[in-house]
Formats: structure tokens, sequence, C-alpha cells
């Protein structure tokens, strides 16, 4: 962390739900970073991420969302791009090029659509009795992972020679898509950009589900 980036002593303060991808995806990039962090776990079953409180926070009542001295933002993506815009090195992560910035926003586009609806909705069914279509989720999850397949196939990262906020985005729900129900057996090279992942320093994972993994 630079300098000029420098912060307090006062933690980010991380509200989440401790088994929610979108939380875990910010938690990652907070322990990459070594941002100094406390979590905030909602009883979101109970309400309390409707609670007035936290919706002066985040305003939809929608989980994850941070304060950092003085600032309050929600939206997973939103606070990604903020903690290495404020804390980190953002041509490393957000990309150095317009080609690499437009690429880095385009897996953002997929981890809000594609990943959300399929291996993600297919992950809400299996651990939170969501009523939605498994089968439809776990074939768009197979979908796009039959594609990312093809592109990690040749590459280490999403995007460039190094990871990117591609790669942090991405990780959560499909690192855990067999809690859904989507194997990823078939699919070595996810399997090994999982890998390099994890191997990062600074890692941090997401509680499992061992009896649907």
């Amino acid at each position: 962390m630079s300098e000029a980036n420098a912060r307090d002593d006062a933690p980010v303060i991380l509200y989440r739900s401790p088994k929610s991808g979108h939380c875990h995806r910010v938690e990652l990039m907070l322990a990459l970073l070594d941002i100094p962090y406390e979590t905030v776990d909602l009883d979101m079953q109970n309400g309390a991420h409707k609670a007035p409180g936290y919706l002066r926070i985040s305003p939809l009542g929608q989980v994850p969302a941070i304060e950092d001295n003085g600032v309050a933002l929600s939206d997973s993506n939103a606070i990604l791009t903020y903690l290495v815009e404020r804390y980190g090195d953002s041509a490393l992560w957000r990309g150095a090029d317009p080609v690499e910035k437009a690429q880095v926003q385009r897996w953002l586009s997929i981890a809000a659509g594609e990943i959300a609806s399929g291996p993600c909705a297919a992950r809400l069914v299996t651990l939170f009795g969501a009523d939605l279509d498994h089968e439809a989720a776990k074939a768009k999850a197979h979908a796009l992972f039959a594609v990312m397949e093809t592109h990690l196939a040749d590459r280490d990262w999403l995007v460039s020679d190094r990871p990117t906020l591609a790669d942090i985005a991405g990780y959560s729900y499909i690192a855990h898509a067999p809690e859904g129900g989507v194997s990823l057996s078939p699919y070595p090279a996810i399997r090994a950009w999982l890998a390099r992942i994890e191997a990062l320093p600074g890692f941090v994972g997401m509680a499992r589900s061992p009896e649907l993994a």
C-alpha cells in the first residue's frame, strides 16, 4: 500500500452474509490488498438487512456493504473498484491500457450476469431453498464453464499475465459451484485457475458446506 493511499487505523467494516459469494469477493480483495477490516454478519433471515440503520449504508438492503472512513458503499463490484482505486494499484487490478480495462469490465459484467444466473443461482437453490429453476441455472453454469475452459486453456488468468479484478469477481461462485450441483470435474483449466487464485499471498476462503460439495 503506497503512502499516498495509506489509511488511518480504523479498519474497513464489511457487512456480509458469510456464505455469500458477493460478500466473499470483497473480503478476498480486502485480504489480498492487506487492508485491515472487520466483518459484521447480518441476520438476514430476521431482516437485519432491512433495518433502518443498515439501509442508510446500503439503501437497497443488499450485502455486501462497507464503511470506510466516512464512505458507505454497496454492490460488490463497485466495492472492488473502490478498494483498488483507493488502496491498491489501479493499473494492476483494473487494467493497464484501454483494452485491458475493457476486458476486465467485460468479466465484471459476466460476474453480474452469467455467473449470477448460473452457478450462483444453482447454489441459492441447494443452500437456501430459493424458488429458482435449478436445472436452468445448472445449464447456464455449464455453458459458461465451457467457454471459460477454452479461454483458460492457454493462459493463467482471465485477462492478463497477472490476476485482475476479473479473476477476483469470478472466483467465489465458481469455486463453490459444486455446492449448487455443478461439478467442476470436466473443467481442468478452470480448476487450475482456481488453484492459482488460492495460492495468492493473503488468500482467504469462504465457508463451505461439505455435505453439498
